[in-house]
């Protein structure tokens, strides 16, 4: 994720990143200009169209239809916006819940080695998802794992569940020994249950795209309506509907090409969620709250 101060105008005016929309951009605005440049050489001196010729009123029509594409790319982007929202949101719950579980370990679990077995598995558990949603495994984030003889998650294909199982296991032992009572019990499921609701959200997020032909049709109402614009604008703007034509194309592309990049929050574009740093972050917490329970 791009970090940025959003009261610097100048300064992102004048920024090109790797996630700048020109740049993806680039090869097919050239090639919108050529084909702009190639129409209005063959309205203006080939057929020698007017400005007031019967091609030239067909302006109204596209007036309407660039209407609709608006609409069009307001709901797509706003949709795409609030997959990546509700995946902030989801990871958000991630870190308030992760936190809460350590503390309640420490305050209920007596024997340092569950507390430390315990609160490895809530400490790797944002590590897993976070592996899990990106189809990857990060072997040195696994090792975590290896000091408390349950290196046989890393083999696992949905690390998460087995995260959670393991965690599940631990603490009904605990209560069947004695070591926690029922009531302590119900406080760690309490908070351990959550981890299969925002894993479970993440990936309905992640497998549910946009569907197809909505998708499919968008793209094909922009190429369309792009590609025949030259034929309206030529022969009123002449030589100007070049860059016209081009800055139109550039709009309406580059809001579909955000939108198709947040839809998905987690993944390694960049403008998805910071989905390392805030698996750290949790980590921290976890660990000063282990630290301060240590003293």
């Amino acid at each position: 994720m791009i970090a940025y101060n959003p009261k610097e105008w100048f300064s992102q005016i004048m920024r090109f990143h790797k996630a700048d929309t020109v740049r993806k951009l680039a090869p097919t605005m050239s090639l919108m200009a050529i084909i702009t440049a190639l129409v209005v050489v063959v309205e203006k001196h080939l057929f020698h169209l007017a400005s007031d010729s019967e091609l030239a009123k067909t302006s109204v029509m596209y007036s309407i239809l660039g209407f609709v594409i608006s609409l069009l790319l307001v709901f797509r982007t706003n949709t795409a916006y609030e997959r990546w929202w509700e995946g902030r949101k989801l990871w958000g719950s991630l870190t308030n819940m992760s936190r809460n579980l350590s503390i309640k370990v420490h305050a209920i679990v007596q024997n340092k080695e569950d507390q430390k077995f315990l609160n490895q598995l809530i400490l790797h558990f944002p590590f897993a998802l976070k592996n899990h949603l990106r189809n990857a495994v990060t072997m040195n984030e696994s090792e975590l794992l290896e000091l408390y003889n349950i290196t046989e998650i890393r083999q696992k294909k949905h690390q998460p569940l087995q995260i959670s199982r393991t965690f599940y296991d631990r603490i009904i032992e605990l209560n069947r020994t004695g070591r926690i009572n029922p009531e302590q019990l119900l406080l760690l499921n309490q908070e351990a249950q959550q981890w299969m609701e925002i894993c479970g959200a993440c990936e309905r997020i992640k497998n549910t795209p946009i569907p197809f032909s909505y998708s499919a049709f968008l793209k094909k109402f922009i190429f369309i309506y792009v590609v025949t614009l030259p034929f309206t604008y030529g022969p009123t703007l002449g030589y100007y509907a070049i860059p016209i034509v081009t800055f139109i194309f550039y709009v309406l592309a580059s809001l579909e090409i955000i939108a198709e990049e947040i839809e998905n929050p987690f993944g390694t574009d960049a403008n998805d969620l910071p989905l390392d740093e805030m698996a750290k972050n949790i980590r921290n917490s976890i660990e000063l709250i282990s630290d301060d329970h240590s003293k």
